[in-house]
C-alpha cells in the first residue's frame, strides 16, 4: 500500500511557495512581449540594392563604399570597400580596428613594420586601430573588401609616405 510522504507544515509551505514562484516566473516569461526584432540581412558585392557612395578624396578615383549594416558615424558598422583594378590605396590609418574579408580581386596590404600580406578571395585580416597601412589592388578586376569597424568611420591619410 502506497502511503503519502508526510512532510512538516513549514516544508510544505516552502515547497508550495517555490512552486508558485516558479509558475509565476514561467507565466511572466510567456506573457512578456518580445522586443522588436532586427531583420536578417544578406548582401553580395553585386547586389543591385547596394548604394555605393564616394570614398575619401585621398583614395583612388573610382573607389566606392557601400554601407551594409549600421551607421558609419556610430560604433559597430559594416561596409564594402571597392577599389579599381591596379589602383593604389595610399598610406593611412583608422581610429577603429578593422576586421576584413576580401570578397573579390587580389589585394596587397602592408602595415608599417610588417611584411606585405597578399589577400585573395576569402582571406580574413585584422587591422589594429591607428596602425598605418597601404594597399594595392593587384588584380585585373576591382578589389572588394568587407570591413567591420568598431568605432565611427574615419581614414586619416599620411601625406608624403607610402605612395
Amino acid at each position: 500500500m502506497n502511503r503519502p510522504i508526510l512532510i512538516g507544515r513549514s516544508l510544505q509551505a516552502a515547497v508550495r511557495c517555490s512552486l508558485l514562484c516558479v509558475s509565476g516566473l514561467i507565466g511572466s516569461f510567456a506573457h512578456a512581449q518580445a522586443p522588436a526584432q532586427e531583420q536578417a540581412l544578406t548582401r553580395t558585392a553585386q547586389d543591385a540594392q547596394l548604394v555605393w557612395g564616394p570614398c575619401p578624396p585621398f583614395l583612388p578615383k573610382g573607389c566606392g563604399i557601400a554601407v551594409l549594416h549600421g551607421d558609419p558615424s556610430k560604433d559597430n558598422f559594416d561596409v564594402f570597400l571597392k577599389v579599381p583594378a591596379k589602383s593604389t590605396i595610399p598610406l593611412h590609418w583608422h581610429t577603429s580596428a578593422e576586421r576584413m574579408v576580401l570578397v573579390a580581386g587580389e589585394l596587397h596590404v602592408t602595415y608599417d613594420g610588417q611584411k606585405m600580406a597578399v589577400f585573395r578571395t576569402g582571406t580574413y585580416a585584422y587591422g589594429p586601430a591607428k596602425h598605418p597601412h597601404k594597399g594595392f589592388c593587384a588584380s585585373a578586376v576591382p578589389c572588394v573588401l568587407f570591413i567591420a569597424f568598431e568605432s565611427p568611420l574615419d581614414a586619416v591619410p599620411i601625406e608624403g609616405k607610402g605612395k
